[in-house]
């Protein structure tokens, strides 16, 4: 990183004064000038969402959807094309190499299988569509095992994008320690032509993955619908948050902004205190709604309610895929290893045929693995 001339460090008292605890709002000036900065991460949850609704599409070529996932272009919205960041290049930069095959393969079944037969009626074995008759009425495309692409490409980037890039990458001592980050940020040496230190961008960048699409800064709660920003971990912190993990979205916000303030007063002990509890809760979530998917996924097999169930069971082999980018506390390990995670994905492989009483007891082998 190119670095400009040394300036004086501002460091406002009352910073320094209430390190201990997290300011009122993610907001950190330097002169007068916001320091805060995550415009690539703002980026990409646009992409991401832009791409998730082209997968539930049947009029886009492989070419195109890859086009999209790998160099960050052909996007209906001119403002996502051109800007040098793209989806698969994030993803999974820090997992096992297989992750990245499992998340391309689904972009070409979805083009070459499911889309072909976007009008044909599905079945065990047959792609196509399927709606439930009464109830949701819900309608699902569908592969031959049941997997409906469009969840497991999003579900999956729970865990490949935005949990791998804020606990394996941004958050990282390695990541925030690295070159000469800690001798810059303790001597005021800003980014060339920028108002942040190395080290406040890489977690501002962290905190963008999480927050990139909110509106409002000044709360816990990340803005919902579909003008709002709760887009990927976001929308399912606001889930967990109002049911299973009440307050998770407060602990981490704060955690978020704690962090931040004792980057900015040189209080690096603070700082990895709070990382780890981002890294912890972000954890939860990915764990909670593994597990809960599971559970919902069983409970529509046994209504007979199939279109519902192979969504529920989409959603959760994402967020099973997912897990492996979690970090347990105890271990400093994920809480579940790739190899781990792909034998999970092989039990609950074919969602015709997969037995409820198994949906159930690995959800419940999650909730213990996880203290919930």
């Amino acid at each position: 990183v190119d670095k400009e001339v040394i300036v004086e460090k501002e460091v406002p008292v009352e910073v320094i004064k209430n390190v201990g605890f997290p300011p009122d709002a993610y907001s950190f000036t330097r002169n007068g000038i916001s320091t805060v900065s995550y415009g690539g991460q703002t980026t990409r949850l646009k992409q991401a969402e832009a791409l998730g609704s082209a997968l539930k599409s049947d009029s886009y070529t492989k070419a195109q959807l890859e086009q999209m996932f790998k160099d960050g272009e052909g996007f209906s919205d001119a403002t996502l094309n051109g800007t040098g960041k793209n989806l698969r290049g994030k993803t999974a930069a820090y997992g096992a190499a297989t992750v990245k095959a499992q998340i391309d393969a689904f972009i070409t079944e979805a083009a070459e299988v499911v889309a072909p037969a976007w009008n044909s009626d599905a079945s065990a074995g047959v792609a196509g569509s399927y709606t439930d008759a009464g109830g949701s009425n819900r309608t699902v495309r569908i592969n031959a095992k049941g997997l409906e692409l469009n969840q497991a490409f999003l579900k999956s980037l729970m865990g490949a994008l935005v949990t791998d890039q804020i606990i394996n990458g941004y958050l990282s001592k390695t990541k925030l320690d690295g070159g000469t980050n800690i001798a810059d940020n303790d001597a005021g040496i800003l980014v060339d032509g920028k108002s942040y230190t190395t080290m406040e961008h890489y977690w501002d960048e962290g905190f963008g993955y999480l927050y990139g699409l909110d509106t409002d800064l000044n709360t816990a709660e990340v803005e919902k619908g579909s003008s709002g920003g709760d887009v990927l971990v976001s929308k399912y912190m606001n889930k967990v948050n109002t049911s299973s993990l009440p307050g998770i979205s407060q602990e981490i916000y704060d955690a978020f902004k704690h962090g931040r303030a004792a980057i900015v007063a040189g209080a690096y002990d603070v700082r990895d205190e709070q990382a780890e509890i981002v890294k912890t809760k972000l954890s939860h979530i990915i764990g909670r709604k593994a597990a809960d998917y599971l559970k919902s996924g069983a409970d529509k097999i046994d209504d007979g309610k199939w279109a519902d169930a192979h969504h529920a069971l989409s959603e959760g082999w994402g967020f099973i895929l997912s897990l492996q980018f979690t970090k347990n506390p105890d271990t400093g390990s994920p809480y579940y290893s790739n190899a781990e995670v792909n034998s999970m994905l092989a039990d609950i492989d074919d969602f015709w045929t997969v037995a409820p009483a198994d949906l159930r007891s690995m959800a419940t082998s999650i909730e213990s693995k996880f203290g919930f």
